[in-house]
């Protein structure tokens, strides 16, 4: 929980410092590549762990990811430059992408099936946390003592975890399992990831017609479709085709990924809504999602615990993601008026129905697919898990902005504004004019009459009362892309077989009796071995 602790406040304790960040490196034009390369070294890292812990055990490739995480973190703290920052950090996502699935995997080495959900329940719930932690802990160390010690202070965490873990944490591994490594399709595998992750993050600047952002995600495609041929010839895949031929592995796989596409998607607008809408400082409007992650952590550890004690998981993913559906849906009546406390309870109705898919998607598949296999199933799930989060932020983002510039002049209009300056305006907001950003931090009126011309100063309360609408308008429209990917969830959750959660002394005739086709029976994969003596 340490080691999956250190890679999820990483993701939400840097964002906070980054302007600062790079306005003492003087390195503005290299803000954005500080969290790119992080994104890109730890999500394309993330599948070669969980093959190769299947292969050498968990307990060496952890310890390995988590010191690299540490140097990566020590010499990010002691960065002079944007340059170096961006070199350590991407030193640093090298080890990130051992720490979450490798942690979730070691569950399953741990605790039989049918013990996992509740324990993996408390390490969802560390997402959550984490999430609440890192904005409020980012800003006061920034504030209080230096942005370095954002990263120094994964030292004393990383190295209690390296303690515990080279301690305790039995050494297992399969008996059988080829050391086969797959290089050819590594090799177009990490090409690929890296053409996709980057045509997605330039999104953010660019157009769909761009080369480095339509031409990237599109031989991105292509490559995919290449890997995926080269897998299925592999001896070793780094990911088997043949896991895709169990339904129950399958759905997972893809429910997770839509529940990701449309949960990161729709949810990253909201703290730009409390700040420009509201007038909440950016620390404030990390505070006012807490609803949304309260729900999300009682979702994750109470949906685990229930797993554990019944043993069916099915019902509970069903009834989560319509419930995060609803959740969904009632967000797409947003408005610029929307009471806070109505919104906070549709935030809190949207964690609690994502809190289940971080905890139980994954004591489903490690219960689906053969012993030898955990660690690159799980690994899988990560993957596609953050794939499916970064495709949604860039779908969401092209549709917020042109719902933004349509809502403009209508909202214009409907405050009264003469039609002259209504189509000023509409131009204004299409070349991407000054008072258009409203993405940013305090007076929008004041800011608005320190840039319009004289003849336009009557008009300023009118044109905040509009941008703030048509900003709310446009954001209450990408929530409905989120519905949409969530009712794909459920129907691919529905496709799942609900197997019997394995025991300590698993029965071959269980799944028989069960009249269950979904992979191997629990007592003919393959069993462990008993730890070996540290």
């Amino acid at each position: 929980m340490l080691a999956l602790f250190l890679g999820a406040l990483d993701q939400t304790i840097v964002s906070v410092a980054m302007p600062v960040i790079a306005t003492e490196l003087n390195g503005l034009e290299l803000y954005t590549w500080v969290t790119t390369i992080y994104l890109l070294t730890s999500t394309i890292t993330v599948p070669f762990y969980g093959k190769l812990s299947d292969i050498y055990g968990r307990k060496p490739l952890l310890i390995i990811g988590i010191t690299l995480f540490l140097v990566g973190s020590a010499l990010s703290g002691l960065a002079q430059s944007m340059e170096m920052l961006v070199f350590f950090r991407g030193l640093q996502g090298l080890g990130a992408g051992a720490l979450f699935p490798i942690s979730l995997a070691v569950i399953g080495d741990l605790f039989t099936p049918a013990e996992r959900g509740k324990y993996q329940g408390l390490f969802g719930a560390v997402f959550g946390l984490s999430a609440i932690v890192g904005p409020a802990l980012g800003g006061f160390i920034t504030d209080a003592i230096s942005w370095h010690w954002i990263f120094y202070i994964n030292l004393p965490i990383g190295l209690v975890s390296l303690w515990i873990i080279g301690r305790y944490l039995p050494t297992m591994r399969v008996a059988g399992v080829s050391r086969t490594l797959d290089y050819l399709g590594a090799l177009v595998f990490t090409i690929g990831v890296s053409l996709l992750l980057l045509g997605l993050s330039n999104k953010q600047t660019g157009e769909w017609t761009d080369l480095n952002v339509g031409g990237f995600t599109l031989a991105a495609l292509v490559l995919g479709v290449v890997f995926f041929g080269i897998e299925a010839r592999a001896a070793e895949p780094i990911v088997p085709p043949n896991l895709f031929g169990n339904r129950t592995y399958a759905g997972s796989i893809v429910a997770t990924f839509l529940t990701a596409f449309g949960f990161f998607g729709a949810i990253v607008f909201l703290p730009l809504w409390f700040q420009s809408v509201q007038g909440s400082s950016p620390t404030e409007s990390g505070y006012q999602i807490l609803p949304l992650l309260i729900g999300l952590i009682a979702g994750a550890t109470i949906s685990g615990a229930v797993v554990s004690r019944t043993g069916r998981y099915k019902a509970i993913l069903l009834g989560a993601l319509v419930v995060m559906a609803v959740a969904l849906a009632l967000m797409t009546q947003l408005r610029a008026e929307t009471p806070l406390p109505v919104l906070w309870v549709w935030m809190f109705l949207a964690g609690l129905g994502v809190g289940p898919t971080f905890s139980v998607f994954t004591v489903v598949i490690q219960n689906a697919v053969p012993v030898d296999k955990l660690g690159v199933a799980t690994s899988n799930l990560t993957f596609f898990r953050q794939i499916g989060g970064s495709v949604g932020l860039a779908m969401v983002g092209t549709l917020f902005g042109t719902a933004f510039r349509e809502q403009i002049p209508t909202q214009l209009r409907a405050q009264g504004t003469p039609e002259p300056f209504v189509q000023r305006f509409e131009a204004l907001s299409n070349s991407g004019g000054a008072g258009f950003d409203v993405g940013g931090v305090g007076d929008l009126g004041a800011t608005l009459r320190g840039v319009l011309p004289p003849e336009a100063q009557p008009f300023v309360d009118q044109l905040v009362a509009a941008i703030q609408q048509a900003f709310s308008l446009a954001i209450a429209s990408t929530f409905w892309l989120g519905v949409a990917a969530v009712v794909g969830a459920i129907v691919a959750t529905a496709a799942i077989a609900e197997l019997p959660l394995r025991g300590p002394a698993p029965d071959p005739l269980t799944a028989a009796a069960a009249g269950v086709d979904d992979g191997p029976p629990a007592g003919d994969r393959p069993m462990r071995q008993a730890p070996a003596a540290d």
